[in-house]
């Protein structure tokens, strides 16, 4: 008769007990084990996908991580789920959490969305010469949450995604062709026409200039103590500053050689002697 209580002890502990968790434990670790395969080959058709869209190899690779910790978090709930543990606390406390963290990395988060935000719509790219957030270099690096740029004296720049987006974003790289913008004077005692002939010249001569569009040279101002010429020739991107720093090598001894001056700001003081009534 004791033996038959036990048997029907250990049956009932079987039945209510082992069998019903063995169970949920079998299948929820299958949940687990089949949900990161399945994991694992949606973040590979996802990464395919950003790569064929040529989206930003950096972005790519965050854009997929967010999404698979995303998707291994949904797995994980299912399978403590399948357990009988109740994960409605469990989602409250992410949540929570969630947004303690949200609040405190407001200016990181800030950051972040004009990382993607650059990196989606690259108003520049590595390599380009770039005034943006009251700083001028070539940008080195681009990151999520900083791009950091190299000034023309070597130094190291680090600026936070979000003061680039938020403000203008000049890029001197972009188009293969520029416009060097010129200014020479020149006396007003001296011949307009040959300052333009030699100004014309020293255009003419130089390969770097393109044909077109043309290059222009007239007369942009009569300033307080000289005629301004404006030289506006069209180069490759490349050549722009080299073109100008040789032009005003050029262009001073060509007119020192033409006779031609090149004035400089300067007033005239006149002392008026004023005769003492009483002498």
């Amino acid at each position: 008769m004791n033996w038959n209580i036990d048997q029907l002890n250990a049956e009932s502990l079987w039945n209510t007990v082992i069998l019903p968790w063995g169970t949920n434990i079998v299948f929820a670790l299958l949940i687990f084990v089949v949900g990161r395969w399945v994991v694992k080959g949606l973040s590979r058709l996802l990464n395919r996908a950003l790569e064929r869209s040529k989206m930003d190899e950096m972005l790519t690779r965050f854009v997929v991580s967010i999404a698979r910790t995303v998707m291994t978090l949904f797995v994980i709930i299912a399978a403590l789920t399948q357990l009988g543990i109740d994960t409605t606390s469990l989602v409250a406390l992410l949540g929570a959490a969630g947004l303690a963290v949200g609040l405190a990395l407001k200016d990181s988060l800030q950051n972040f969305a004009a990382g993607v935000m650059l990196l989606i719509n690259k108003p520049f790219k590595v390599g380009d010469f770039v005034e943006a957030a009251g700083t001028a270099g070539i940008v080195e690096h681009i990151s999520i949450f900083n791009t950091v740029f190299r000034a023309t004296d070597n130094k190291e720049i680090l600026i936070p995604n979000g003061n680039i987006y938020q403000d203008n974003i000049i890029n001197h790289s972009t188009r293969p062709t520029r416009r060097a913008d010129m200014v020479f004077g020149i006396a007003y005692d001296d011949d307009v026409r040959v300052a333009k002939q030699v100004l014309e010249k020293l255009v003419a001569e130089d390969e770097r200039i393109l044909k077109d569009p043309a290059p222009t040279v007239f007369i942009t101002e009569l300033g307080d103590s000289s005629i301004n010429f404006a030289v506006r020739p069209w180069v490759n991107t490349d050549d722009l500053w080299p073109v100008k720093w040789d032009m005003n090598e050029k262009v001073k001894l060509a007119f020192d050689e033409a006779g031609l001056s090149i004035p400089f700001p300067q007033m005239d003081l006149h002392v008026h002697h004023l005769s003492n009534p009483k002498d």
